[in-house]
């Protein structure tokens, strides 16, 4: 099961091909050392949310853009090594001495692969969530996770991923926990849907939303945040 290096920053909206030319500039070194994949998704519907949102999750301020991204490795062996390497390297230190945005404000994290269907392809457009559920929940949420992907692919999605988990660090301005107001013991999962195209995607969600079987009654968890 994919092994996922989570990230989610606030990128100011005029520099947005900065960014885009850091992250290019990363990805040899980066699959040097063994991601399989990454992916940088740009803010596009990022919706306000009840209680907290991708944007009070970064602290974003009105000129800024949320990027939701990850890098894929075959196993947690293969991503702890990968950032031991990565971090000394000189490379590394060059391509992140201008960095567009506020690295304070980059929450980051190590999630364990759950749930996969479909195939890792090119991404047209992505929908991400970040969720906390109790720690204990992991099989109950696999299993609901598993139920709600099979209906998501029905209606036209490329590939669903859920990640557990397993290295979330603290951070000084805030972090995966914060940015979910995640309580004791519970855990969080980073989740996406791939889709071959934005207007697939609006199609089937409005199909999605319909579908009885979507029902909630029975999720291991309370939903506060999602959708990319």
């Amino acid at each position: 099961m994919t092994y996922v290096a989570g990230f989610v920053v606030a990128v100011p909206e005029a520099k947005r091909q900065a960014y885009v030319t850091m992250a290019e500039a990363g990805v040899s070194l980066f699959r040097e050392y063994g991601v399989q994949r990454q992916v940088e998704a740009w803010d596009d519907d990022v919706q306000e949310g009840k209680v907290t949102d991708f944007r009070r999750a970064v602290k974003a301020t009105p000129e800024e853009k949320i990027v939701f991204s990850w890098h894929e490795y075959l196993s947690k062996t293969a991503a702890d090594e990968a950032n031991r390497k990565i971090m000394s390297d000189p490379r590394m230190a060059e391509i992140g001495k201008d960095m567009p945005f506020d690295g304070q404000r980059m929450i980051w994290g190590g999630f364990e692969g759950t749930l996969e269907k479909g195939q890792r392809g090119k991404s047209r457009y992505i929908d991400g969530s970040l969720v906390p559920t109790p720690g204990g929940s992991r099989a109950a949420y696999a299993a609901y996770a598993e139920g709600v992907a099979d209906i998501l692919m029905e209606h036209g999605a490329a590939r669903v991923v859920d990640a557990w988990s397993d290295n979330v660090p603290d951070g000084k301005v805030t972090d995966f926990r914060r940015s979910v107001n995640a309580e004791p013991g519970e855990a969080i999962v980073f989740s996406w849907v791939e889709w071959p195209s934005k207007a697939v995607r609006d199609a089937a969600w409005q199909k999605i939303f319909a579908d009885p079987r979507m029902r909630r009654d029975n999720a291991p968890f309370v939903p506060i945040m999602d959708t990319q």
